[in-house]
């Protein structure tokens, strides 16, 4: 449920989706897959996502030429398909410089991530496709709870299927956050 508040979009309902993250030694050869497989290709997002200190789960806002939005949300560090729970705020693009400095003063600044994002679409999954300075090349997957089915396992089986086709292994997988890597390196 999408509401408009003096120019501001704010969803205001928890969203669920089962997401991994996994590092490609072969961005080139997903987004060929995906292509093939009929993925509508949004572009590609340069993306700074500035993380906040927060006593719990992720604060972070995301500036792009594509995506704005600050997103909390809360998840388990593991490297398989995890549940996701998030929250969704959308600022006006030329606002977002004056919310960072909002958020900074009042919270503090954790981390920021430099990205860039090739976006993918296919049905209820949203496939990214990233290069992250000092970090490499990723891959995500986000299977959306677009039913609102909350049925936890039918969104695992489909992000198991995907990670299949694009030939991940376990070994790949990241439990973490880029901001979390980054952090630690």
């Amino acid at each position: 449920m999408l509401e408009r508040l003096n120019n501001i979009t704010f969803d205001r309902k928890t969203m669920l989706n089962i997401e991994i993250k996994a590092r490609t030694q072969n961005p080139d050869h997903i987004k060929s897959i995906l292509e093939n497989l009929g993925a509508d290709y949004q572009g590609i997002d340069h993306q700074i996502d500035t993380y906040f200190v927060v006593p719990d789960g992720r604060l972070k806002l995301r500036q792009g030429n594509i995506e704005n939005s600050l997103i909390f949300y809360q998840r388990p560090n593991q490297a398989g398909p995890k549940a996701s729970n998030f929250l969704l705020y959308h600022p006006e693009q030329e606002n977002s410089d004056k919310l960072k400095k909002l958020l900074t003063t009042a919270l503090g600044q954790k981390v920021i991530v430099d990205k860039h994002r090739a976006i993918y679409f296919f049905e209820n999954v949203k496939f990214h496709v990233d290069q992250v300075v000092g970090l490499g090349d990723f891959m995500e997957i986000e299977v959306m709870d677009t039913m609102e089915m909350g049925d936890i396992a039918i969104l695992e089986k489909q992000c198991k299927k995907y990670m299949g086709l694009f030939g991940i292994e376990e070994s790949d997988l990241i439990n973490g956050s880029y901001s979390d890597l980054l952090a630690n390196s």
